[in-house]
């Protein structure tokens, strides 16, 4: 099994004295996802719920849409992930476009919402999921505090999934903002979970297009942030009818769209 934190000889300078230490760092290292046959992505990613990740990401991109589509997942030793379908399973999609996704953009394939409603995303209910908004300020804290590798590393981002009395229901982490949600997503799915209507989505920093298009796909009716949205991602939740929380730093925060949800 890879290890997530690697530990780095380095130099540490304090008030101009110079010393030799030693530094853990999050580890950040490519993974092929293949579908069947075909290469379909490159992520860079943190070692740990490969599994899921690709499972995640598949879903949340409109190629598999149920966990009954796949056969089993496996690994190799080259760091490649292959997703074999189940019999008589064939996938309606442009196998043809690969992606290539860093730990920091995203996947910019889907680069309209137009194009995300086309790809099956849900339009989420306003008259489903009111959660009280004390709990809100809450979860920023209980995310922080399960995060394990940050713990040790300070380079790593979260993605948590709170329940409706703000119980943090499971949380992963990864130098990618977007491959920590797709664990997320890669875990519900393969256990038959998604969607995820009554649930929170808490993220450790900004909040871009890419993330609220996999909650949407995940059924995720809340998705709150420390950091900031960016347009899009406000204008895409408005179009779905997704709660949308920024800033959300002790009792402060901003809510962007959705606001009906909060009692």
């Amino acid at each position: 099994m890879k290890r997530s934190i690697l530990t780095l000889p380095i130099h540490k300078i304090d008030d101009g004295v110079r010393e030799a230490a030693q530094d853990l760092v999050a580890v950040e290292e490519p993974l092929q996802i293949r579908l069947g046959e075909r290469d379909i992505a490159i992520t860079m990613r943190t070692p740990g719920h490969d599994r899921e990740l690709a499972a995640g990401f598949l879903f949340t991109e409109g190629i598999l849409r149920d966990a009954s589509q796949i056969a089993e997942i496996t690994a190799d030793e080259k760091g490649a992930i292959q997703v074999h379908l189940a019999d008589g399973v064939q996938i309606d999609f442009d196998l043809a476009r690969n992606f290539y996704v860093t730990s920091s953009c995203g996947v910019c394939g889907k680069s309209s919402i137009d194009a995300l409603r086309a790809s099956g995303c849900p339009t989420l209910h306003h008259n489903q999921t009111r959660i009280d908004a004390r709990i809100l300020p809450e979860l920023p804290r209980k995310l922080r505090e399960a995060q394990a590798v940050f713990d040790r590393t300070g380079g790593l981002h979260a993605a948590g999934v709170f329940d409706a009395t703000g119980k943090l229901i499971e949380l992963r982490e990864d130098v990618g903002r977007h491959n920590a949600v797709d664990k997320l997503v890669g875990a519900a799915f393969l256990e038959n979970r998604l969607p995820l209507g009554e649930h929170t989505l808490m993220l450790s920093g900004r909040i871009s297009f890419e993330l609220v298009q996999k909650a949407l796909m995940a059924g995720i009716p809340i998705v709150a942030a420390v950091g900031a949205p960016s347009s899009l991602a406000v204008e895409t939740a408005l179009r779905f009818g997704m709660t949308l929380v920024g800033f959300l730093r002790g009792e402060r925060f901003n809510v962007y769209a959705g606001n009906a949800r909060l009692a």
